[in-house]
C-alpha cells in the first residue's frame, strides 16, 4: 500500500475527530512548517484554525506529520471542505507532504 504524507495542524489531531474520519487513532511525528502562519476561519458561526502563506522564515507552524492511506487521505479532503485546499509542502524535517491551507489565498 502506498502512503501519503499530511501534515495537520488543527483538529485532525485530535482522537475524537481522528476516529469520525479515518475510523482510528493515528500516531504522527511533531514537525514545523516554516514560512507559515496560523490564522482562524469562521464556518458555521464556529472557528477553526487555518494556516497562510507569510513568506517569512521567521514563522512557523507547529503540527503532526501523519502516515495515511490513499483512501484516507481522500476522507481528510471530505472533512476539511472547500474552505481549504491541499497542497505539498516541505517541511522543517525536509520530509514532503500535503497540508490544507486557505483555499482563497493564491
Amino acid at each position: 500500500m502506498e502512503l501519503e504524507y499530511l501534515f495537520s495542524y488543527g483538529t485532525l489531531q485530535n482522537s475524537v475527530v481522528q476516529k469520525e474520519v479515518f475510523r482510528k487513532i493515528i500516531v504522527g511525528l511533531k514537525d514545523y512548517l516554516v514560512n507559515y502562519k496560523l490564522d482562524n476561519i469562521t464556518l458555521e458561526d464556529k472557528e477553526y484554525p487555518i494556516i497562510v502563506f507569510s513568506n517569512s522564515n521567521k514563522d512557523k507552524v507547529e503540527g503532526t506529520l501523519f502516515e495515511l492511506s490513499k483512501t484516507e487521505l481522500l476522507g481528510a479532503d471530505i472533512y476539511e471542505t472547500s474552505a481549504y485546499k491541499r497542497i505539498k509542502v516541505t517541511l522543517l524535517s525536509k520530509k514532503e507532504c500535503w497540508v490544507y491551507v486557505n483555499a482563497n489565498q493564491k
